[in-house]
C-alpha cells in the first residue's frame, strides 16, 4: 500500500478549533450546523467572493466579514452553498460593519446543508486565527511523520529480528493506546494485543463488533486491510481508537505494511497466523495459568463454537498438525489444533450436544490412523466435557495418557482412542509422576541400580517386569541365553536387596520403575 504526505494530515476538528483560547476571545456562537461540528479541518483560508467554491479542495475552515454579501440574499445563499459543494468544514462569519447579526439566509441555507455556521460577536484579527490553527496544524503534521517513521523503522526491526507476530501487535497497541485486533476475511481472530481486560471487552462480543468494524469508520474504530497483488487476506483493527482519526489511519496502515511484510518474509500463508493463534489459546488451557473463563471470550473470537456444546480434549502423539486440521474439515469436525510440546497436539472439538461425542472422536482416530498408519499415531483422549471451565482439566488429562503411551510398542495394542482406563498403572504413575513422595519412593526402590547408571541392568529389569517376569521371552528379547539372564536377575536382585519371585516386592520395584521412567520424559 502507498501512503502519501496528504494522507498523514491528521487535523482539528470545528469544535477543537472553536475551543482555541484566541478563538474564544471573539465569543463566538454556532448558528447552524451544531451536529456537525466534529469535522475535520484541514486549513483555514480567508474569501470573500460568492464562488468561493472553486479556490478550495476540501476540509477548509472559511473566515469572512461578508463584506461583499451584504444586501444580496441570492449571493449570500450561493456563498454558502459554495461551501458546501466544495466540502468545506465550516464558515466563520465576523460580525461588523456588513452583518450585525447573524444573516437569516445564510443561516437557513447552513442548516440545510449541514455545513457548521459560526459568527464572531467581537471583533476578531483574521490572520491571528489562521497563525494559531495553521501552526497547530503543521505542528500535528510534523508529529504524525515522526510517528509514521518511528513505527515503521520500529516494526520493520522486529521483522529483521525475526520476532513474531505477537511481538509486532503489541508493539502496535503500545503506539495506539488500545486494543489491537488481526482477522482474516471470516472474521475470525488470528491475534490480539493491548491490556488484556479491554481485549476481552472487545472479543466478548466479537461477532457483533466485527460487523460493525467491517463497515463504515466511527467511534475509533479504524482498519486496514491486509493482501497484495490485488488479493486481500485479513484485516487488523485499532479497536476504541482516542487520538485523532488521521493519526489511528496512519498507525494501522503502517501496521498493515508491516504485517504483510512479515508474512511474505516468513514464507507462510495466512493459516499459519490461525495456528498460532490456536497454538497460544490452548497452550493458555492446558497450563492453567489463566482461568478458561477468561479464555472463552478468545476461544469464541477464534471461531470455535462454545454455546451447548460437547468438549473432546484430544492429544495425538506424533500427528502432524497441517493434517490434523485437514481431517477435522474433511469430516466436518469444529475444532482448535495447537502443536504442544514434545512432538503432542492437541485438538479440542466442540460437538453439539445431540451428537455422540465418543463415537465421532473414534471415527475421526480411526480415519487418521488409517492414514498415518497405527503404528505411528496414538489419539488420547479425557471424557467429553459438557462444560466449558471443565475443559483445562480435559486436556491435561489427555495429555497424560498420551505421555503415558508414549512408547511406540504399546501403539499396536491399543484401540483408536486411548482413554485413562485404558493405561491402568502406568497411567496412573503418570498422573503421579511429580509427586515428591512418589519421586521419593522411585529413588528409594531402585537406588541400587540408579546409584552405578547401569542401563543394561535397568533394561532387563524393565523387560523381565514388562513381560509379566516371563524369563524365556526376555531372554529372547535381549539376546541373550538363560543362564547369562539368570545371572542378571541375581545382579539386581543382590543391588536392590529384593526377592523378584515375590509378587509384592516385585510389583514394588515394577512402580518404581514406572515413576522413574515416567520422571525421565
Amino acid at each position: 500500500m502507498t501512503i502519501t504526505l496528504d494522507s498523514l494530515q491528521p487535523a482539528l476538528s470545528v469544535r477543537q478549533v472553536l475551543t482555541l483560547e484566541r478563538v474564544l476571545a471573539g465569543e463566538p456562537e454556532v448558528v447552524a450546523g451544531a451536529s456537525h461540528l466534529d469535522r475535520p479541518v484541514r486549513w483555514v483560508h480567508v474569501a470573500e467572493a460568492a464562488d468561493v467554491g472553486v479556490m478550495l479542495t476540501g476540509g477548509e475552515m472559511v473566515l469572512t466579514t461578508g463584506v461583499l454579501l451584504a444586501g444580496d440574499e441570492d449571493k449570500q445563499a450561493e456563498y454558502v452553498r459554495s461551501l458546501h459543494r466544495a466540502e468545506a468544514a465550516a464558515v466563520v462569519l465576523g460580525l461588523g460593519r456588513a452583518f450585525p447579526a447573524a444573516p437569516d439566509v445564510m443561516r437557513r441555507a447552513a442548516e440545510r446543508c449541514g455545513l457548521p455556521m459560526v459568527v464572531l460577536h467581537r471583533p476578531f484579527p483574521f490572520a491571528e486565527l489562521t497563525e494559531e490553527v495553521q501552526s497547530r496544524l503543521v505542528r500535528r503534521k510534523f508529529a504524525a511523520v515522526s510517528l509514521s517513521e518511528a513505527v515503521r523503522t520500529e516494526l520493520t526491526a522486529l521483522i529483521t529480528a525475526g520476532a513474531p507476530l505477537q511481538r509486532l501487535l503489541d508493539e502496535v497497541a503500545r503506539h495506539s493506546g488500545c486494543p489491537v485486533v488481526v482477522t482474516n476475511l471470516a472474521h475470525r481472530v488470528l491475534g490480539t494485543a493491548g491490556e488484556r481486560p479491554a481485549v476481552d471487552d472487545v472479543l466478548r462480543d466479537w461477532e457483533r463488533i466485527a460487523r460493525q468494524a467491517g463497515g463504515t469508520e466511527g467511534d475509533g474504530w479504524i482498519r486496514a486491510e491486509l493482501g497484495g497483488r490485488g488479493e486481500r487476506w485479513g484485516r487488523i483493527v485499532l479497536c476504541g481508537y482516542r487520538g485523532d482519526t488521521a493519526t489511528g489511519r496512519l498507525l494501522a496502515d503502517r501496521a498493515a505494511e508491516a504485517l504483510v511484510l512479515h508474512r511474505m518474509l516468513g514464507g507462510g500463508a495466512a493459516c499459519s497466523w490461525e495456528e498460532q493463534s490456536a497454538q497460544s489459546l490452548l497452550t493458555d488451557l492446558v497450563s492453567g495459568v489463566v482461568p478458561a473463563r477468561q479464555l472463552l471470550p478468545r476461544a469464541r473470537a477464534a471461531g470455535l463454537p462454545v454455546n451447548r456444546r460437547t468438549f473432546v480434549p484430544l492429544v495425538v502423539r506424533d500427528g502432524d498438525p497441517a493434517r490434523l486440521e485437514r481431517l477435522l474439515r474433511l469430516l466436518g469436525l469444529p475444532g482448535l489444533v495447537a502443536e504442544l510440546a514434545d512432538g503432542a497436539t492437541a485438538v479440542l472439538l466442540s460437538l453439539p450436544r445431540d451428537q455422540d461425542a465418543g463415537a465421532l472422536a473414534a471415527h475421526f482416530a480411526t480415519r487418521l490412523r488409517t492414514e498415518t498408519g497405527p503404528d505411528h499415531t496414538v489419539v488420547a483422549a479425557a471424557e467429553p466435557r459438557a462444560a466449558w471451565d471443565d475443559v483445562p482439566t480435559g486436556l491435561r488429562e489427555a495429555q497424560h495418557v498420551a505421555d503415558a503411551v508414549a512408547d511406540s510398542s504399546t501403539v499396536l495394542d491399543l484401540p483408536p482412542v486411548v482413554r485413562l482406563k485404558d493405561v491402568h498403572l502406568r497411567g496412573l504413575v503418570r498422573l503421579l509422576r511429580d509427586d515428591p513422595h512418589v519421586q521419593s519412593f522411585a529413588e528409594r526402590e531402585l537406588d541400587g541400580l540408579l546409584r552405578d547408571t547401569d542401563e543394561d541392568l535397568l533394561s532387563v529389569l524393565r523387560t523381565y517386569l514388562a513381560t509379566g517376569r516371563n524369563k524365556s521371552r526376555t531372554a529372547q528379547l535381549h539376546h541373550v541365553s538363560r543362564p547369562a539372564l539368570y545371572r542378571r536377575l541375581e545382579s539386581i536382585q543382590v543391588r536392590l536387596g529384593v526377592d523378584l519371585d515375590d509378587f509384592e516386592q516385585a510389583a514394588s520395584v515394577h512402580i518404581a520403575l514406572l515413576a522413574h521412567d515416567a520422571q525421565q520424559q
